[in-house]
């Protein structure tokens, strides 16, 4: 599989990545939460082999786009009647 479609199944991943993370760590702080999330996409894009195969250039800037639409994705559900059902 290309890094592409990696990339895209890892980002389709990350409404569920965030709400399993709320469900088993919602008592922790936001940037605990975000960096579970960050760790579980990044195993499920495989960032480490993408950089060892030059797919991806910088990794402190994609680390920092992954983190953008983590945040992206949690203020979307924040406002969502998802938030309201808790």
């Amino acid at each position: 599989m290309n890094f592409l479609s990696k990339l895209l199944r890892g980002i389709a991943f990350v409404p569920a990545v965030v709400h399993g993370i709320e469900a088993l760590w919602g008592n922790k702080s936001g940037s605990e939460k975000k960096e579970a999330a960050l760790s579980f996409v990044s195993a499920a894009i495989s960032v480490v082999d993408a950089v060892a195969a030059k797919d991806i250039l910088d990794a402190d800037k994609f680390q920092e786009g992954l983190g953008k639409i983590i945040d992206g994705v949690v203020a979307c559900l924040n406002a969502s009647a998802w938030a309201k059902a808790k």
